[in-house]
């Protein structure tokens, strides 16, 4: 056998070798879920059903999975002291209370049941934030897929014990303005009775906006080493500008993104400001998607798309 054969022979055995150790560290590693997008209208219709239902259209088209509204039951949510103070920022306000403000842009448990009936018949998951005891029973009663806790109140036990006796959907929680202990109680809260693995726990930073150096997205790869095997999943809750820390946000472990939405950020209201209009929504559900496609290793160390190239491009000692 002369000298080349032997090279070749060679070659393609070790080739072969680093493939299959190649293919051996895929079936380790390469463990990324679909991510999955949460258009969070909560409360940017307006309290106009019209807008509520425009808004799961264009999200429907814009290719997400969930569109998340908000339930409250102001009277029992707000002190009687905060119910009749005036709003923080009047420019924003609905009413001439605080309560009345609410109340103006709040739908009725038959209203969700109907948003929930027109965002399934369009593809969608429907969910809700629920904020008090009643919000939570009466969403539950609708029985959504899943349903989401605040991170303002997911230091409501009550509210909490709701959703793990009496709802068996899946339970997302998001950790912003939450400290370390707290977390561990709310997880713990679930375990008492085996339903943590229901659960879906968001890194976020209650802002709105948030400026980027406040994100801190690590807490994903924190909150993913402490929890990852105790819950379903990790999540990423964003309140900043741009799509661009959502995908570092998939790629450092979170599966679900959640971001608000809105038709025009410069409409009156808090949370307007800081949501993707359709064209964003769109481009970051696309972009989440081509980034799933993304994060993968090599099958071959020489892929087809690059033996062409390599046929054409690669040196050769002449």
């Amino acid at each position: 056998m002369d000298t080349d054969t032997v090279m070749v022979l060679t070659q393609k055995i070790q080739i072969t070798l680093m493939n299959k150790k190649l293919k051996k560290q895929v079936k380790m590693k390469s463990n990324y879920k679909l991510p999955k997008v949460i258009a969070e209208i909560g409360c940017n219709h307006k309290g106009e059903m019209e807008i509520a239902k425009e808004l799961l259209k264009v999200a429907a088209y814009s290719g997400v999975e969930v569109a998340k509204f908000q339930k409250r039951n102001n009277k029992e949510l707000l002190t009687e002291e905060q119910y009749n103070a005036p709003h923080p920022n009047p420019i924003n306000s609905y009413g001439d209370t605080y309560g009345a403000h609410r109340v103006f842009l709040e739908f009725d448990v038959n209203q969700h049941k109907e948003l929930k009936e027109y965002a399934e018949s369009l593809g969608l998951i429907y969910s809700t934030s629920v904020w008090d005891t009643t919000s939570a029973k009466e969403i539950a009663s609708i029985n959504p897929e899943l349903i989401k806790v605040p991170s303002a109140c997911n230091n409501h036990f009550e509210m909490l014990k709701v959703l793990r006796d009496e709802y068996m959907g899946q339970v997302h929680i998001s950790f912003g303005m939450t400290t370390k202990d707290e977390e561990e109680k709310i997880v713990a809260l679930f375990e008492e009775t085996n339903q943590a693995k229901r659960l879906v726990l968001y890194s976020c930073t209650s802002g709105y906006p948030v400026p980027f150096q406040d994100i801190c997205i690590l807490e994903i790869v924190r909150i993913k080493e402490k929890f990852e095997n105790r819950v379903h999943s990790i999540g990423f809750s964003g309140h900043h500008l741009g799509i661009a820390v959502d995908i570092a946000a998939y790629a450092l472990g979170a599966t679900w993104v959640e971001r608000h939405f809105t038709l025009d950020r410069t409409w009156k209201g808090t949370d307007h400001s800081a949501s993707l209009e359709p064209a964003g929504l769109r481009k970051l559900a696309r972009d989440l998607k081509a980034t799933h496609k993304a994060i993968t290793y090599k099958q071959t160390d020489i892929l087809a798309i690059e033996q062409v190239q390599r046929d054409k491009l690669k040196y050769r000692k002449h």
